[in-house]
């Protein structure tokens, strides 16, 4: 009996999804891709915003000290401080980068642009769905940042109060986080730290289409829709394109976490005019390495998510019947 009922609500479920465009089953399919690949590697993010924009606090911290640390200051959960924001900003981020690349290069190969039909037409409409998907939920990634730069440790000192790592202001949640940064800034303070993002993330997500499906027109016909692959060049496509890009993600967060940092000898905080002024400032007083802090849990980080990230995306296509695209042909 339980097992025909099962029978009967897969077979709704299915006939209620083949009603639905493709481009709905296109954006359900990013957006869980992006929700469970995130939340797979959350406390690696974590860990990796923290190096990034805490020079004084974790720079002399290596991947597992910064773990402790982070463990004995917030506890188990605050490996995913951050990350309902980061999930809430995620799934319209994911949903809408893999659909509107979908729609960017079906439109680029049914125009005939001079781009040919092999992988450049993935690198143009990549970069195009990445700069899209970012313009429409950076508000949601500013949030996330915030939240993740906070750490408080609530063991109690020795003269009896309390200690902490973080100072004023503190954030309870997403609300709090836009509505401060709102009054701060109005709208331009939604989207502090949108130029390094924007300049970052037109490479990286091209490169990132390109190079997978690069990878895959190499692979035998056979094992298209194997996991393993999906695994392999996804993962491959993630670490050439983080890597080429990483500089600009640290100016990113710096700037999103400006208000939160400690004041300079002046007594205000310190400011980027903006991305190149961001990097040549870091250089200056942080020293070059800075600009590559946390590549190497970035690198940790960025295989799993890139790549469960495409094999959840393509087994919710082939799950959901989208029918197969266009394969790239050599330019």
């Amino acid at each position: 009996m339980g097992s025909s009922q099962g029978s009967t609500l897969s077979a709704d479920v299915m006939s209620l999804v083949d009603t639905l465009p493709v481009l709905a089953k296109t954006l359900i399919a990013g957006g869980a891709a992006g929700a469970i690949a995130k939340t797979a590697v959350a406390p690696l993010e974590r860990i990796k915003i923290l190096l990034q924009t805490r020079t004084n606090d974790f720079r002399t911290l290596g991947v597992s000290q910064s773990l402790k640390k982070v463990l004995q200051c917030d506890g188990p959960l605050g490996f995913y401080k951050g990350n309902g924001a980061s999930v809430i900003r995620i799934i319209p981020y994911a949903a809408l980068h893999y659909m509107t690349y979908e729609l960017y290069r079906d439109w680029i190969l049914e125009k005939n642009l001079p781009l040919g039909s092999g992988p450049i037409v993935d690198l143009v409409a990549g970069s195009a769905a990445g700069g899209t998907a970012v313009l429409c939920t950076y508000p949601l990634d500013l949030a996330r940042t915030k939240l993740a730069y906070q750490v408080s440790d609530t063991r109690p000192s020795l003269g009896g109060g309390v200690n902490g790592f973080y100072r004023q202001p503190t954030y309870s949640g997403i609300k709090e986080v836009l509505t401060m940064a709102y009054k701060e800034g109005g709208p331009r303070g939604l989207y502090r730290g949108i130029g390094p993002t924007l300049i970052g993330i037109l490479p990286y997500a091209g490169l990132k289409f390109y190079i997978y499906e690069e990878l895959k027109r190499h692979v035998p016909e056979e094992h298209q829709n194997s996991v393993r692959m999906h695994l392999s060049c996804g993962a491959l496509a993630g670490l050439f394109g983080q890597t080429i890009t990483y500089p600009l993600d640290v100016v990113r967060r710096q700037m999103q976490v400006e208000n939160l940092q400690p004041m300079t000898s002046e007594g205000h905080n310190k400011r980027y005019k903006n991305t190149f002024d961001g990097l040549n400032t870091i250089v200056r007083t942080q020293g070059w390495r800075q600009l590559f802090a946390g590549l190497s849990i970035n690198y940790i980080k960025i295989v799993p998510s890139v790549a469960i990230g495409f094999t959840v995306y393509e087994s919710m296509k082939s799950w959901m019947r989208i029918p197969p695209r266009e394969r790239s042909k050599p330019a």
